[in-house]
């Protein structure tokens, strides 16, 4: 680890920190109705969109109402966009000549992109046509995006309010998160990342002759739209299939320090969107510190577990001073690759810029975990702030049972019907990702596609299915996931993930709106302080380790103690 290193660390993350108030400030204004600077150019825009779709911006909906919405909505997305891939061959803008897509691998993109998972089973350069990239992928980036900001508004609506029984209008929601928020952002990032290489055409590829003077096909299409909105939207999904590790995607050090700029920018800003729209800015700042402590921390774990290098390579004879450098690029460095790592696994995201499938077991492991806890810290554009409301509720509900104080949060009683939905939600993830793993470990079929076997072949499996339905995306490439077995169980996985985890929350955010505002009393345990900070991190990380500690002990765990011991399986 190097003072540079730290630096570039540092930078970024301030960065992060410094645009979090202004934007989750425009967002909390966007959100309640209020005028913005941006008001004038698109208020007739959205009230037209209100029009043609039939829909009253002043109805307001019910936690149910509003999640069918929400379900509808994702439902004939899936059909627009598995439609698209069944049909890429004969639609327009595939000057390659795309061949459909199988349908199993086609349910697996279609669900991938709906839930904001983004899972690449799939090379996009080579199977996917620009239609099917712009039309399909990319607009699927924007709503999947929109969907989860505007179910997190929902949520915050329930505290902000007392004795209600709506909370907002989806289709307003989703309006206002993809007019207000995620088009004229992903419009400027876009234009900066044309301006440092990222290309932008409709052009299929050139042909260059190598120095060997062999033909070599470049492929080449609306990448910089692309990659502007998976980012924002903390998709993942690239236009090539290694992602941000490709100099098209991410060409230089200032692209990717804005692209971890814009993957964790929003779900950060969220969290003071959130403190406002409550009434309660501390507390905002209360769940910013929470998400931001668990980031660094994650950070100065990976980023030391690289720095030290592979002592089965230094065996080999290879000097160690530089680190693990394998599956990493050298403009990046372990530094701003161990940043990337986490910041793309603590949020949805899932794009990388260095192969996961080599990183150290321990740099493995951290990535892998913060998947398993929910991706809460800062977790997806709004996934990641009702997520930690969920972990909220458990934390008061534990701590009032700690010390005798009255279970509250934001002058809401938390009740039975409360926790048990939030454990609910949280029982999800370890039924999926521990239910899929279980049976693919002993599985012909599924253990036909791992590229290793031991420990790190038990790490595949289980981030494949922890990717899934943490809705990240992200992988370890020595698994092949295009085989069927693959492609529809962690389908599976990402809508158990992705619906299964958020119909609960709605039915608790729905009660907990219904509920009168009572005043803090002596019996209240304040939740905007550092005492409830270090609780809550506390209970993340205990109820994330009780979960899965047992497969990480065989997995990666095992794999780094091997690894000292100059061994391999």
């Amino acid at each position: 680890m190097t003072l540079v290193g730290w630096l570039q660390i540092g930078l970024i993350l301030g960065l992060v920190a410094l645009t979090a108030r202004p934007l989750g400030l425009y967002m909390a204004r966007v959100f309640s109705g209020e005028r913005t600077l941006l008001s004038p150019l698109l208020g007739s825009t959205e009230r037209i969109f209100y029009w043609l779709a039939g829909v009253e911006p002043d109805h307001e909906q019910g936690w149910l109402a509003y999640t069918s919405s929400m379900l509808v909505f994702s439902a004939t997305g899936f059909a627009s966009l598995y439609a698209i891939l069944r049909l890429q061959a004969y639609l327009p803008f595939n000057p390659r000549h795309f061949a459909n897509i199988p349908p199993d691998l086609a349910f697996n993109t279609a669900i991938s992109f709906l839930t904001n998972t983004n899972w690449q089973a799939y090379s996009g350069e080579t199977s996917m046509s620009n239609f099917t990239q712009m039309a399909g992928l990319t607009v699927h980036n924007f709503l999947s995006a929109a969907t989860g900001v505007a179910l997190a508004i929902a949520v915050t609506r329930a505290f902000a309010r007392h004795n209600a029984a709506t909370l907002g209008n989806f289709w307003v929601d989703i309006t206002r998160a993809t007019l207000y928020v995620f088009l004229p952002f992903s419009l400027l990032i876009a234009v900066t990342f044309i301006a440092t290489g990222v290309p932008q055409t409709l052009a299929g590829s050139v042909d260059a002759v190598t120095l060997e003077g062999a033909r070599q096909v470049i492929a080449l299409g609306p990448v910089a739209s692309q990659e502007a909105i998976k980012q924002f939207g903390t998709n993942g999904g690239g236009f090539f299939n290694a992602n941000a590790a490709h100099p098209f995607e991410n060409p230089n050090a200032l692209a990717n320090l804005l692209q971890i700029w814009a993957l964790l920018a929003v779900p950060f800003g969220l969290l003071v969107t959130f403190g406002k729209m409550v009434g309660s800015e501390k507390q905002g700042w209360a769940l910013f510190k929470i998400a931001g402590l668990v980031l660094v921390g994650a950070v100065v774990i990976v980023y030391a577990a690289e720095s030290f290098g592979n002592p089965l390579l230094t065996h080999l004879g290879l000097d160690p001073s530089g680190g693990n450098m394998e599956g990493k690029e050298t403009r990046f460095g372990i530094a701003l690759s161990s940043l990337y790592a986490v910041a793309t696994t603590a949020t949805s995201c899932g794009g990388v810029n260095a192969m996961m499938d080599s990183f150290a077991p321990l740099g493995g492991l951290v990535p892998m975990f913060l998947m398993q806890l929910g991706l809460i810290t800062p977790g997806g554009v709004g996934s990641g702030l009702y997520g930690l409301i969920v972990f909220a509720i458990i934390t008061v509900f534990i701590g009032g049972l700690m010390v005798g104080r009255t279970p509250e949060f934001l002058g809401k009683k938390i009740e039975s019907r409360e926790v048990k939905l939030a454990i609910l939600a949280v029982l999800i993830l370890p039924l999926a990702i521990l239910g899929f793993s279980a049976v693919a470990a002993v599985l012909p079929s599924a253990l036909a596609s791992l590229g290793n076997n031991g420990p790190h072949g038990l790490s595949e499996i289980l981030y494949a299915y922890t990717s899934a339905a943490g809705n990240n995306g992200s992988a370890f490439a020595g698994l092949n996931a295009n085989t069927p077995w693959w492609n529809v169980t962690t389908g599976i996985a990402m809508v158990l993930g992705r619906f299964g985890y958020v119909v609960p929350v709605m039915a608790m955010a729905g009660s907990i709106a219904a509920k009168k505002k009572v005043q803090a009393s002596l019996g209240t345990l304040p939740t905007d302080g550092g005492l409830f900070v270090g609780l809550m991190i506390g209970v993340i990380l205990i109820v994330g380790g009780l979960q899965f500690l047992p497969a990480l002990a065989l997995g990666p765990m095992v794999e780094h103690f091997l690894m000292l011991a100059g061994k391999t399986f």
